[in-house]
């Protein structure tokens, strides 16, 4: 049962860093190299490591929960105490934050991801000059006739 456990586990980690290599045309490692050199140069294949990084990590805190279970439940009578039903909560614990993880790395790696679409459109507003001021700078054109609001109008001081 460990074996499966950890093989079902690990092939998350390792499809999707296949996907990864796939996508920028590299190693994971050459692409962790470049990202570290020149973190700035795409800011796609920087953010892809970091998720990548954070996955391997959660993998390997879910493979340590999953021992530690399995080493408590082979000592175990017929019925589980509770501290071995607390290490059940942590591989519960540590699976939805590698699967959490996982889906993050999905995200990045679909162009068509739900909501990528908003996010691109709105980095390329932010970036393309504005062509005009942003709010208005000359007075509204008032029809002939309609009086100014009181506000715009300021009786002149007297001097005593």
């Amino acid at each position: 049962m460990a074996d499966g456990i950890s093989d079902e586990s690990a092939d998350v980690v390792g499809v999707l860093t296949e996907r990864i290599e796939a996508r920028f045309d590299m190693g994971m490692d050459q692409l962790k190299a470049a990202v570290a050199a020149a973190p700035t140069a795409n800011p796609e294949a920087t953010e892809v490591v970091k998720w990548h990084g954070l996955l391997v990590e959660a993998q390997s805190v879910l493979e340590r929960a999953e021992d530690d279970l399995l080493a408590a439940l082979e000592t175990q009578p017929s019925e589980v105490d509770e501290p071995t039903m607390g290490l059940d909560d942590r591989v519960s614990a540590a699976v939805t934050t590698r699967d959490g993880r996982a889906m993050v790395v999905r995200w990045l790696l679909d162009p068509d991801a739900p909501g990528k679409r908003d996010l691109a459109a709105e980095r390329l507003a932010r970036l393309r000059p504005q062509s005009g001021p942003a709010v208005q700078t000359s007075t509204p054109h008032r029809p002939a006739g309609t009086p100014a609001p009181a506000s715009a109008w300021r009786p002149a001081r007297s001097a005593r």
